[in-house]
């Protein structure tokens, strides 16, 4: 199933509750929560209060990216905020496997992000205890980055080797993902869809069903 997650990076954070409730309205299937530490990335975003405040406004699966440095030690406490589906940097985690182990057991979905420059290698042991992929399409820690051309060729490769493997992962994308070209990335092998400008500039409810409906395409 083709999903869309848009990232409340992009949002109006005067208005941050009614633009959840209104992507949510118009048929998003995710929230995306971008977490920044200033230490994985030269930014800094929100944390667990936000969330929190924002679990009211939505019913929709809240996906939880940690852009943080060793994320295993918070995420009991994204999960009292209201986490759904943790996402950890595989380049962030001394100790991958138990970081994914630490989410599982939470009662959470647990996935792991690749910077597009990180090779798929490292989810050779770790891909099967999985419930998503995130591949990085730019450099994480900044909105508004073009996206990066060759991550198309990363998400090729991973679904093939999913599918070599029997396994329905989710493929997530995000960066630069646009209407434009989220036709290339569906036929790529791509899923879950996180788009923040394209989403949040200008009326967020109608972008939203603008991206439902180039999904609609795909699922006769």
């Amino acid at each position: 199933m083709l999903k869309l997650a848009p990232s409340i990076l992009a949002a109006d954070f005067k208005k941050l509750g009614q633009q959840v409730a209104e992507v949510s309205e118009a048929g998003a299937q995710y929230i995306h929560l971008d977490v920044m530490d200033g230490a994985f990335v030269p930014s800094i975003s929100f944390g667990m209060p936000v969330i929190g405040s924002l679990r009211s406004c939505s019913d929709r699966v809240f996906d939880v990216h940690m852009m943080v440095e060793e994320p295993g030690r918070y995420i009991n406490d994204i999960k009292e905020a209201g986490a759904d589906l943790i996402c950890v940097h595989a380049e962030a985690c001394t100790h991958l496997d138990r970081t994914i182990n630490q989410i599982k057991e939470a009662g959470l979905k647990a996935g792991v992000a690749l910077n597009p420059a990180t090779s798929l290698s490292v989810l050779d042991f770790i891909l099967p205890e999985v419930d998503m992929v995130l591949i990085m399409t730019v450099n994480p820690g900044f909105g508004g980055q073009k996206f990066i051309p060759y991550t198309l060729d990363k998400v090729r490769a991973l679904r093939r080797i999913c599918k070599e493997r029997n396994l329905e992962t989710d493929i997530q994308v995000d960066g630069g993902v646009t209407c434009d070209n989220v036709r290339e990335l569906i036929e790529a092998g791509a899923n879950v869809f996180v788009a923040g400008s394209a989403v949040f500039k200008g009326n967020a409810a109608e972008n939203t069903k603008a991206f439902l409906k180039i999904f609609e395409e795909y699922e006769v």
